[in-house]
């Protein structure tokens, strides 16, 4: 049986109730297991979580699943049985934090919405991460990843002016929104621990990508003359910044009016800086269709990218090669971050795995976690928290309330 625990970790001590699925609210427990505190992941009977079913799965073990579940303890249970709605919320009284990402109206019916919970316990900081918030008339439209990059503007945005908007293929809205209710829980929790008080954050998938958006402002100051729009390769209102063809593959150049000097300098085209069509940003994006084939020449000069971007680091210009996620594989940055680990699991053994972003001084190592079984913490839960003897949990599991599955 994993247990999880650490007792030098910074959120040692707290005890975490996750009621989320597949991404959006997972990756917020994710996030937090790294730390150290108690997590209890609530999942429903028969499957469980369903990322316990998306690919890659191997042995009925979902690569997925392991990945967003480390360091988590699995409680399943069949919550259309009055028992097992007891014991969630018997679970509150004992809980920190609810972290949960059901559609809207779930949790209600149930009497598990915060201000059910909060009766039970004033403390409690809940964490609803959902695809419209709880507060919108979009509030029931079920929403995954790829509607809320279509709803908040990134899809419009992304691709070739002359082409069809196209999806980002990382699961970016809800990972985006789950490091949004990460952070707002931080706060929260500052906030309990200065006034005692609890409360709710709600944090909309559709918001947290929405505020990634930069151009509404331009938008708004020039009366509607910049529409925003996807832009390919270069960016509109400023050159040179865009996607160049280098030696090798592909990879981005990005020179604002600090840069500039640095860029002509490197090139030994002292012209281009003295030329009036070239001055300022704004005026070499007019011109980009003079500038840009002159600075494409330059890059394809070298024999190769290391020369490139030895050259380009010499003169302190921005440019880097578009790398695949495979890329990162023994790449000295992702390397030296830590940024891709392997994991041990105990039925497909080693998983690859993305290393944990934030960088603690506090706590530089992190623990080592396993991902849970099915139901695999159900007696430890019970027993340990809510000092339910075995002949209960016996009669839990023969009345269906309890589940247990090997994988």
């Amino acid at each position: 049986m994993t247990d999880n625990t650490t007792t030098d970790a910074m959120l040692a001590g707290y005890r975490v109730l996750d009621l989320g699925q597949y991404l959006a609210g997972a990756g917020v427990t994710r996030m937090l297991a790294e730390l150290g505190p108690e997590i209890i992941k609530v999942e429903l009977e028969p499957i469980g979580d369903p990322a316990r079913l998306l690919p890659w799965v191997e042995d009925e073990r979902s690569t997925f699943f392991v990945e967003n579940n480390r360091g988590k303890q699995s409680l399943c249970l069949d919550w259309n049985k009055p028992g097992a709605l007891e014991i969630i919320t018997e679970l509150v009284k004992w809980c920190d934090i609810v972290v949960e990402n059901f559609g809207h109206g779930v949790l209600e019916k149930r009497g598990l919405d915060y201000e059910s919970l909060k009766q039970i316990n004033p403390d409690i900081v809940m964490v609803s991460v959902s695809g419209f918030g709880r507060n919108s008339p979009y509030a029931d439209r079920p929403a995954y990843d790829g509607i809320i990059q279509a709803y908040s503007g990134l899809m419009h945005m992304t691709g070739d002016p002359e082409q069809p908007p196209s999806i980002v293929a990382f699961a970016l809205a809800d990972t985006v929104a789950a490091v949004h209710a990460f952070a707002g829980l931080g706060y929260a929790m500052l906030h309990r621990e200065r006034t005692g008080q609890g409360q709710h954050v709600d944090i909309a998938m559709v918001d947290s990508m929405f505020h990634l958006n930069g151009t509404i402002s331009v938008y708004h100051k020039s009366d509607g003359e910049f529409v925003p729009m996807r832009r390919g390769r270069y960016h509109p209102l400023y050159c040179p910044i865009g996607l160049f063809d280098l030696p090798e593959g592909y990879g981005v150049l990005m020179c604002l009016d600090r840069q500039w000097p640095y860029l002509t300098e490197a090139m030994d085209r002292p012209d281009l800086l003295t030329d009036p069509r070239f001055l300022t940003g704004s005026s070499r994006a007019e011109h980009q269709e003079e500038l840009i084939p002159q600075i494409q020449e330059w890059i394809l000069s070298f024999p190769d990218n290391e020369s490139l971007l030895e050259t380009c680091l010499a003169h302190r210009i921005p440019i880097g090669p578009v790398l695949a996620p495979v890329d990162a594989i023994g790449h000295p940055h992702f390397e030296a971050r830590d940024m891709v680990r392997l994991v041990e699991d105990p039925v497909l053994g080693e998983v690859m795995i993305p290393g944990y972003p934030f960088k603690f001084s506090a706590q530089p190592d992190l623990p080592d976690l396993v991902a849970p079984l099915l139901g695999e913490h159900n007696k430890k839960i019970l027993s340990e928290i809510l000092n339910y003897g075995p002949e209960r949990i016996d009669q839990l599991r023969s009345e269906g309330v309890i589940h247990e599955r090997s994988r």
